[in-house]
């Protein structure tokens, strides 16, 4: 069975990047366009294995995604990678103080992915 993973970024062009980099790795591949998309989609179809998301979105950011997915007992492991050009240390200790798994910049390298 092939990893599913949920992609959340506001760029439909990241989006599209990061799904086609995947689906040629054989992953399972659903976009949201957002973290309040992201959560719908991931409530709603339960079967994500995998959460790759920007920090910066409309509605709901990358930061308020991961808390809320930290204080649910069945995502409370879900593993999450943030990939965003906040690069700084500021941004990257909040980050995983909240409980993100790895910490990405932009652009990145595919082979880092």
């Amino acid at each position: 069975m092939p990893v599913r993973v949920l992609i959340v970024d506001d760029s439909k062009t990241v989006r599209n990047l990061v799904a086609f980099i995947m689906k040629k790795e054989g992953f399972k591949v659903t976009t949201a366009e957002d973290g309040l998309d992201g959560l719908e989609k991931l409530y709603s179809s339960g079967e994500v294995d995998l959460i790759i998301s920007d920090v910066n979105m409309p509605r709901m950011d990358g930061f308020e995604v991961t808390n809320t997915l930290r204080h649910h007992t069945v995502y409370r492991d879900l593993p999450i990678i943030m990939i965003t050009s906040r690069t700084g240390e500021k941004h990257r200790e909040r980050a995983f103080s909240l409980g993100v798994t790895h910490y990405m910049g932009k652009p990145f390298q595919e082979a880092d992915l």
